[in-house]
């Protein structure tokens, strides 16, 4: 039984049914790309822009009023969160923890606080926007809360801020994987209690970012960071909040994330989501795929961005796909290649 037509485009094609065209929205669509956000960034520094939730909601705003996006996306950091577990952090441009976990003392000391506790500038965003957007609107625009996943939250908890391959985090794991185990389902718990606070503050569904998921083998990512990855989804899906699981970096990973409890799954360009689709069909497995254009493309202007978009819409099949980037907008992207983008979606219902 579908569900009521006020839902969402995107929700229901989420849910892999019949819809009227696929829905397309871009990751970091708000951001350093968009004049009005740098225009706005010239004023108030990036720490005041995300814990402000009037600003914030601004610049979750600001791409649906220059393109016919199908959904907005929460303006936060991935590293949010962290903050509730005492762990400070700064931006020079990216997260800078101010004293890493590095013991086994640190990571047993944490303690996970209450959903309404964690961020709750990003919960108040949420409501802010879900007002702006409308509540009953049959065209409305979904609304996406995001976390990290226990793995990618764990790289930037451990590393101390960006760093290539993550060297400390696997020396951890390697080192201790009982205490590593211990860290990522404190991190587990700590993402499902804020995604599941984002619902409740207005988001239609979530998406969790596993930023650094192509960093470990599969042998090591299917007994260390997938028994974590999993519980995360499972306590979001008992909570009724629909569920979009994003892989970077990782195709080795494609099939084994497939069978995570999500409706979603989203994978950067480096995977071929049409035999992916062909695969799971195979197996009678329902679930939505995302993505998944190379960021780049768009840099090589509009008319290279429609040919490839072409191009991805005729290898994956419509019903469940939403169309995406394979990873976040590249700011230098020019405006007319994202126009170029949305208009070969929207042009496809009349093919």
């Amino acid at each position: 039984m579908n569900a009521p037509a006020t839902d969402p485009l995107l929700l229901r094609a989420l849910r892999c049914e019949v819809v009227e065209r696929r829905p397309i929205w871009l990751m970091r669509q708000a951001g350093r790309w968009l004049p009005e956000y740098r225009e706005l960034r010239a004023r108030v520094s990036f720490e005041e822009l995300a814990s402000t939730p009037e600003l914030a909601a601004e610049v979750t705003l600001q791409p649906l009023r220059r393109f016919p996006l199908d959904a907005a996306i929460v303006f936060a950091d991935l590293v949010s969160p962290l903050a509730a577990l005492g762990l400070a952090f700064r931006f020079d441009p990216g997260p800078v923890l101010e004293r890493p976990l590095r013991s086994a003392a640190d990571i047993r000391a944490l303690r996970v606080p209450s959903g309404a506790e964690i961020a709750p500038e990003v919960a108040a965003t949420l409501r802010r926007v879900r007002g702006e957007l409308g509540g009953d609107d049959p065209q409305r625009r979904a609304l996406i809360g995001f976390g990290g996943a226990p793995w990618s939250l764990a790289a930037y908890a451990v590393q101390g801020g960006g760093k290539s391959d993550f060297p400390a985090l696997r020396a951890l794991l390697a080192a201790d994987p009982v205490l590593f185990g211990e860290l990522l389902d404190t991190l587990a718990r700590l993402s499902a209690a804020y995604l599941v606070e984002q619902h409740r503050a207005g988001a239609d569904l979530v998406q969790v970012f596993d930023s650094w998921a192509g960093l470990l083998s599969l042998d090591d990512w299917t007994m260390h960071v997938r028994p974590h990855l999993s519980r995360l989804l499972d306590e979001l899906g008992r909570a009724g909040v629909p569920r979009i699981l994003f892989l970077n970096g990782a195709p080795h990973l494609a099939a084994a994330a497939a069978e995570l409890p999500s409706e979603g799954l989203a994978l950067c360009w480096r995977n071929d989501l049409g035999a992916l689709r062909a695969a799971l069909d195979a197996l009678a497995v329902r679930k939505a795929l995302q993505g998944n254009l190379d960021p780049a493309t768009l840099i090589a202007g509009p008319a290279a961005t429609a040919r490839a978009t072409r191009e991805l819409l005729e290898r994956v099949p419509a019903r469940g796909h939403i169309v995406n980037l394979g990873h976040g907008v590249l700011p230098e992207t020019p405006h007319e290649s994202a126009v170029a983008l949305i208009e070969a979606v929207h042009a496809e219902v009349h093919a």
